[in-house]
C-alpha cells in the first residue's frame, strides 16, 4: 500500500513578470492546506529572499528551496541561511540543495564543476554540523575549516533554528547522485519523474539508504510535476512543451545535459536527441514540437480532474509522498488549478 501523499506547489523563479500572482498562489496554497511551497534559483532571483518574503505572509505552509545552489554559497553560509529562515518562519523551512551544472557553476559562480558527489557529501556534513550548533572543524578533500595555515578558529553558529534538525533534500538526476540522496538526505527533489519509468531510480535510492543502514520509510519523495487541468490532455500537454524543450534541449551543453540523459534513460533517447539538436540550432518551435506527448503525459498532471486523480494515484503507488504541482496556466487560473489539485488528490484516495 502506498504512503499518504501531501501537496506542495513550486513557484519556480522570481522576476519572470508573475511575482504578484505567485505570492497570491502561495497564500492560497497556505489556505488550502498545502504542506510546502518551493522556489528556485539559477542566475536571477535568489531563493532565500523570496522564501523570507513568502514566509512573512503565510502562517502554516512550509517554505522550501528547490534548490539552493551548492556552488553559490559556502556550507557555513548555507547553514546560516537555513537557521535564519527556520527561525523567522517558526520552524517551517526545508533545505533543498543541488550542484547545478557546469555552465552555471563555472560560468556564473566561478566554481569548478568537479567531484560533485564528494563535494555534496562534505557540504551536507558541514551544514549539519553547523546546524547542530557544534564547533565547525572539518578536514575533507574539498573543504577545510578552519584553514590550516591562518588565524581562523573553529566557530559555532550563533542563531538557534526552531527545530533540532532542518530537513535536507537533494535535487538529483544521475544514478550515483540519486544513490547519494538515499544515503545522506531526508528527501529527494526529482524532476521529470514518471511512475512508469521510476523503478530504476527508486532502486538507486534504496541502495543508498541501505548503505547508510536505514530504510526509506520516513523519506520524502517530492517531485515537481507540471499541472494543467482541462478537457483534453493532449491540448493541456502543449502548455508544457516550451518548458520540456528548454530543459531537454538547452539546459547544459550538447555533451552535458543531465535532463536529456534522463529522458534517454526513460526510453526517449532518439526524441531527446532531436529536441536538443533543434533547440541548439535555435529552432525552438521545432524543438517544442519534437517533445513526445507520451513524455509530457508521463511526467505531468494533465486533463480533467478525474484523469489527474488517476495519475496522482499512480505517482503515490510509485512512492511519491509529496506531490509538488507547478501550474502551467495563466496567472488568473492559478488558484483554480490548485483547487483542482486538492479535489483530485481527495478523489484519488491517497491524500495524507
Amino acid at each position: 500500500m502506498s504512503a499518504p501523499v501531501r501537496l506542495g506547489v513550486n513557484l519556480g523563479y522570481w522576476g519572470a513578470g508573475n511575482d504578484a500572482s505567485n505570492l497570491t498562489l502561495a497564500k492560497h496554497a497556505d489556505e488550502l492546506g498545502f504542506s510546502v511551497v518551493w522556489v528556485a534559483e539559477a542566475y536571477g532571483s535568489d531563493a532565500p529572499t523570496v522564501l523570507s518574503w513568502i514566509a512573512a505572509q503565510t502562517s502554516r505552509i512550509d517554505v522550501g528551496s528547490a534548490v539552493l545552489q551548492i556552488p553559490a554559497r559556502t556550507p557555513a553560509m548555507t547553514a546560516m541561511t537555513a537557521a535564519t529562515l527556520d527561525s523567522l518562519s517558526g520552524g517551517r523551512f526545508r533545505l533543498g540543495l543541488g550542484v547545478s551544472g557546469p555552465q552555471v557553476s563555472e560560468g556564473w559562480h566561478g566554481v569548478r564543476f568537479t567531484a560533485p558527489l564528494g563535494r555534496t557529501r562534505e557540504y551536507i556534513d558541514i551544514v549539519r554540523t553547523a546546524m547542530r550548533r557544534e564547533k565547525v572543524a572539518y578536514d575533507g578533500a574539498h573543504f577545510q575549516l578552519p584553514l590550516p595555515d591562518g588565524p581562523g578558529k573553529a566557530l559555532r553558529l550563533t542563531v538557534h533554528p526552531v527545530r533540532d534538525e532542518v530537513p535536507v533534500y537533494l535535487a538529483a538526476i544521475g544514478p550515483k547522485n540519486i544513490e547519494l540522496t538515499g544515503e545522506i538526505a531526508d528527501g529527494w527533489l526529482p524532476v521529470f519523474f514518471s511512475p512508469e519509468h521510476s523503478a530504476e531510480q527508486l532502486g538507486q535510492l534504496r541502495a543508498g539508504a541501505e548503505k547508510a543502514g536505514r530504510s526509506l520509510e520516513s523519506f520524502d519523495i517530492a517531485p515537481t510535476v507540471p499541472l494543467v487541468p482541462g478537457d483534453d490532455w493532449r491540448v493541456c500537454a502543449d502548455s508544457v512543451r516550451a518548458y520540456a524543450a528548454l530543459y531537454l534541449g538547452g539546459m547544459g551543453s550538447k555533451e552535458k545535459n543531465f535532463y536529456n540523459r534522463l529522458a534517454a534513460r526513460m526510453g526517449f533517447e532518439a526524441e531527446a536527441a532531436e529536441v536538443q539538436e533543434k533547440f541548439l540550432a535555435k529552432d525552438h518551435a521545432g524543438a517544442m514540437a519534437a517533445v513526445p506527448a507520451e513524455f509530457l503525459d508521463a511526467t505531468s498532471l494533465l486533463g480533467p480532474k478525474e484523469r489527474i486523480a488517476e495519475r496522482m494515484a499512480a505517482f503515490a503507488e510509485a512512492g511519491v509522498t509529496t506531490m509538488t504541482v507547478s501550474p502551467f496556466v495563466a496567472p488568473e487560473q492559478g488558484k483554480d488549478a490548485l483547487r483542482t489539485a486538492v479535489d483530485a488528490l481527495e478523489l484519488s484516495g491517497v491524500a495524507g
